[in-house]
């Protein structure tokens, strides 16, 4: 008998669902694989900054296991060595740990026709290289290394350079000083060695000196260094094309809301009509911003209004706020700490003037003062007044003084001229004080900077007078004069050709003062009018206003005589052939005081210091010796003027 099994039953499910069950015990007995993390325990939970750490320690260690493909070994002198190494473009490659040596043999190839570029930069043009493909297995930097042998050969020197010009300067008779400066000062002479850099900067000094003056739009036309590799021999030529001589024009004004145009006009004293000189421009830019009533100012040749003839000058200014608080806080290694608050306002009410004033307080000095100026009119003079009440320590005292002035003054380029009159006081406090004194003067002053920066002068002189006569107020009223002259000369040491070795030279710096006060014996004169020496800026080694003349009593007062001379030897200190921003000096001052030119003695500072040409002008530090006062001190101050 058969029997029919229903379809909904099928046979081979029982077996199926019990071979199932054997596969999945089995599975248990299989061998099991390691995780390649560590699992956290029960109950534990791994911190963030744990994964994060050990994730960094991989990275880490993988960076560390990770060799480059190649590395580069360049051989040969120092001139070319180091230049090679650092701009060969085969160093890009040598992180690309995937590069075989076939990859490897076609840079190579590269890299020698790199290297013969690169040196010829540099004015070889005969090199001979030779390149190796080292195995390196055991090294840990990479598996590979490339030498390269380089033997420069000779250096190319240049044997001829020719100068010609194109446009109005080459036949314009005024420009010959232009063309003869241009190619006197032309940095790559005949027998110097060719390189691209000094190639490069011979063209581009060129075009300044040819930009500055009178052709403003002046342009290299051609330029060919043709070069004899087996002679080793370069020959350059360079053609400048000059274009139109330009004159300036009128001062346009762009900015100006506040203060009178005209009064900018006249302040910047722009030379409206002459040959166009850049340095003038600049001269006129610096009067505008360094008159106090712009905040920012700047001036260019407009070389696009078709009138090169008549060319305008933009001036674009934003004004400075119509009064302004100023707190200032310094410190001298004359007077110690210094603050200070200035007050300036650029139009006083009904006079229009200009006034600042300012209450300082130091260690020895207390002043409050102000000074009032006008601004100029066309010829450049203008008309000033100030007041100054002052309480100082000078010799042995306190001195409190009193001051009036007014009159007019004049700036020029070089030479700032004034006249005026004035009114003076000094009453001394302390035991057995010299007495109280007054006077009025009228005065003339001249002052002449011919020095090659002003800020920062390498040689050059300065000198100043001053003159005055007066009539003593207290006691009896006598006539007096009082003569003051100062002279400061820099003066470089040996000779040089070209502006870098000029730069290397060591410098003299000389200055002498002088002054006198011609009166009767019991006049009875100011002792703000008479004079005192000694602190950072006239005899080092000794203390502000610490040389006088010696009373019976061992007190220190002004005199009526003065002597002061300084010699100085600066030097710039080169490192690794580069000259630097530093120089070292040694000094000898000596100063004297007296009330009779016979009894001048003079003291004596002798020392050494250090000079920094910072941003922000050159910081000068000094350690002096006083021989009279046997005492070391340092002397400290930021930036020159005279």
């Amino acid at each position: 008998m058969v029997r029919v099994v229903p379809a909904s039953s099928p046979a081979w499910w029982p077996a199926l669902l019990f071979s199932g069950v054997l596969l999945l015990q089995g599975c248990s007995l299989l061998p099991k694989k390691e995780s390649t993390e560590s699992k956290p325990a029960a109950g534990l939970v791994r911190s963030g900054s744990a994964t994060a750490q050990e994730d960094k320690e991989k990275d880490d260690k993988a960076k560390a296991d990770k060799r480059d493909a190649f590395t580069v070994d360049v051989r040969g002198p120092e001139a070319v060595r180091d230049y090679l190494r650092l701009h060969l473009e085969i160093q890009r490659y040598r992180e690309l740990d995937d590069l075989g040596a076939t990859e490897i043999s076609r840079l190579m190839v590269a890299a020698e026709a790199n290297a013969r570029e690169l040196l010829g930069t540099l004015g070889y043009f005969t090199p001979t290289l030779t390149l190796e493909l080292n195995e390196t297995p055991e090294s840990t930097k990479a598996p590979r290394e490339i030498v390269i042998t380089v033997s420069p050969g000779e250096p190319t020197k240049v044997s001829n350079v020719q100068i010609s010009y194109g446009g109005p300067i080459a036949d314009d008779a005024a420009a010959e000083p232009q063309r003869d400066s241009i190619r006197t000062n032309w940095g790559l002479r005949a027998g110097q060695p060719f390189t691209q850099q000094a190639w490069d900067s011979a063209k581009t000094t060129a075009l300044r000196s040819l930009t500055a003056s009178r052709f403003p739009t002046g342009s290299i036309e051609i330029s060919r260094a043709e070069v004899d590799a087996d002679r080793s021999e370069a020959r350059l030529s360079v053609t400048y094309q000059s274009g139109p001589a330009y004159k300036f024009g009128p001062l346009v004004l762009n900015g100006i809301q506040r203060y009178d145009p005209d009064g900018a006009r006249r302040i910047a004293r722009l030379p409206s009509g002459t040959d166009y000189d850049q340095q003038k421009l600049l001269d006129a830019q610096q009067r505008l911003a360094s008159s106090g009533y712009y905040d920012s100012v700047f001036l260019t040749l407009d070389t696009e209004s078709g009138n090169p003839l008549a060319a305008p000058v933009i001036a674009q200014l934003r004004e400075a706020p119509l009064q302004k608080v100023v707190l200032g806080v310094g410190f001298t290694t004359d007077n110690g700490p210094r603050l200070s608050i200035d007050h300036i306002h650029n139009q006083i009410p009904l006079l229009g003037w200009r006034a600042v004033s300012r209450l300082s307080v130091d260690r020895d000095i207390k002043s409050l003062g102000t000074e009032w100026k006008a601004i100029p009119d066309d010829r450049g003079w203008r008309w000033f007044s100030g007041a100054e009440l002052k309480s100082e320590q000078s010799g042995s005292y306190v001195v409190d003084s009193g001051r009036l002035r007014g009159g007019r003054s004049k700036s020029g380029d070089h030479i700032d001229r004034s006249y005026f009159l004035q009114y003076d006081y000094a009453q001394n406090r302390g035991t057995n004080a010299p007495p109280s004194a007054s006077a009025v003067t009228a005065n003339w002053g001249w002052t002449g900077r011919y020095f090659d920066d002003n800020a920062a002068p390498s040689r050059g002189f300065g000198l100043a007078l001053e003159v005055a006569a007066g009539y003593t107020l207290t006691g009896e009223q006598m006539p007096f004069t009082r003569t003051y002259a100062r002279w400061l000369g820099v003066l470089p040491l040996g000779s040089a050709e070209d502006k870098e070795t000029r730069a290397r030279r060591s410098r003299l710096q000389l200055r002498v003062e002088a002054g006198a006060v011609s009166a009767k014996e019991n006049a009875q004169i100011p002792s703000t009018l008479m004079f005192l020496t000694g602190g950072d800026t006239t005899v080092r080694g000794y203390s502000y206003k610490q040389i006088g003349t010696v009373r019976a009593d061992g007190q220190t007062v002004a005199g009526r005589y003065l002597g002061v001379a300084s010699v100085e030897w600066q030097r710039p200190f080169v490192y690794n052939d580069k000259l630097t921003d530093w120089e070292s000096v040694v000094f000898v001052d000596a100063g004297a005081v007296a009330d009779k030119p016979g009894e001048l003695k003079p003291k004596v500072g002798v020392g050494v210091g250090a000079r920094w040409r910072s941003p922000v002008g050159p910081v000068q530090a000094d350690l002096a010796y006083g021989v009279d006062s046997k005492k070391f001190r340092l002397h400290f101050r930021l930036g020159f003027t005279f």
